[in-house]
């Protein structure tokens, strides 16, 4: 029986330089298994804790490993429900989110190994998803403004989804997209720092403007893409009127088709309005919905959302995060699996983005080696592993 003998937890550091935790999980063959997790800077207020990352690895270590040390590793789902008994509270507050979420994942990578396949596959076996066989749409964040960068934009995102259909075509294309926005940005002499998750961060104001860059840098690259918005509206001052007046016009001038927290996390009612009235624009819920099954019962009695972002710090678990996408797939939602502002080396989320069946996948831009082993990862398993 491939049981748990120990775990260990270590501090690492994110792609910000800040300090963020790892386990290691030792199984009784000898294999030793490692998972770390992410964090964000645009934090929900509904979303569970994670704590320090020496608190976390203090969890790890004195409470997680004597309570699933013996454990058949197999038993995924079985761990994950001991560990949200064990920890107790709505929100992780004991144990912390960034804690369980990291023994959670090493227990799933190493129920894989153990059964000889891949991650993608062993997740597509616990649940029953909706999956259609087209590989996760790349949503590619090239301009950053908001609280992930240094400038006057006051929204936190601006994406490049290309149009391919095939993932090594998808991918070739994010890179070329990158490298034409350099080109349009020098050519216009704006210059730009890189922002959290690796894209271009100019320090312009229009809130519209980084749209026209985009689509000029499609142009340039010879690729055809939609554009999207992950407004992060709750650190925007600007009044619901306002911002909603930028969001029908850039539906008018651009072929934008994804808009994410358009409005502030509570204003369930003020999303379904917006969904209403932007008919070709799907209205996507993070800090709305917060990985978390009872904001999104919220948010479905309410008409709020045609999709929802799904990262799995935010709710904790493995075993909650794969119920998060299904309960969205049996309501007809989209489903968008996420990577955080500072991230690890670790790839889960690739795999969790095609084993779910998901509808698309946001990893940054190519341009940060954590970012890069999640693309490595999804061109892995769509070219060798299907």
């Amino acid at each position: 029986m491939p049981k748990i003998v120990g775990l260990e937890g270590n501090v690492i550091t994110d792609s910000r330089g800040d300090d963020t935790v790892e386990v290691l999980l030792r199984l009784k063959s000898g294999a030793v298994i490692i998972a770390s997790v992410p964090q964000g800077k645009s934090v929900g207020t509904h979303e569970a804790v994670s704590l320090p990352a020496r608190d976390a690895k203090e969890r790890i270590e004195r409470v997680i490993a004597p309570a699933v040390t013996g454990r058949d590793v197999r038993e995924e789902k079985h761990i994950d429900e001991l560990l949200i008994k064990l920890d107790g509270t709505e929100r992780k507050e004991r144990l912390g989110a960034n804690a369980m979420l990291a023994v959670s994942i090493a227990v799933a990578r190493a129920a894989a190994e153990v059964e000889n396949v891949p991650l993608w596959k062993r997740l597509r076996m616990r649940k029953k998803f909706r999956v259609t066989g087209t590989p996760p749409r790349l949503l590619v964040n090239l301009i950053e403004g908001g609280m992930h960068a240094s400038n006057r934009l006051m929204f936190q995102e601006y994406l490049a989804l290309p149009r391919a259909l095939e993932m090594r075509d998808a991918v070739r294309a994010a890179y070329r997209l990158y490298e034409a926005l350099e080109a349009e940005l020098g050519a216009r002499g704006i210059g730009a720092r890189a922002g959290d998750e690796g894209g271009f961060a100019p320090n312009i104001a229009d809130p519209i403007m980084p749209l026209e860059l985009i689509a000029a840098a499609a142009v340039r690259a010879g690729e055809e893409i939609d554009i999207g918005l992950d407004a992060a509206a709750n650190a925007v001052s600007h009044s619901a009127w306002e911002r909603e007046t930028l969001y029908v016009e850039m539906a008018k001038r651009y072929p934008f088709t994804y808009l994410e927290d358009p409005c502030k996390e509570d204003e369930f009612v003020e999303f379904a309005g917006l969904k209403r009235r932007l008919k070709g624009v799907t209205i996507v819920g993070d800090d709305l919905t917060t990985t978390n099954l009872a904001r999104m019962e919220r948010a479905r009695k309410e008409g709020s959302i045609g999709a929802l972002i799904v990262k799995p710090n935010q709710i904790g678990t493995v075993e909650e995060t794969l119920n998060v996408v299904t309960k969205a797939q049996e309501w007809g939602w989209g489903v968008y699996v996420s990577h955080r502002s500072g991230e690890t080396r670790d790839d889960f989320i690739a795999d969790l983005a095609y084993g779910c069946g998901a509808d698309g996948i946001k990893l940054g831009t190519p341009s940060q080696g954590e970012r890069l082993a999640k693309y490595e990862r999804l061109l892995t398993i769509t070219v060798y592993e299907e």
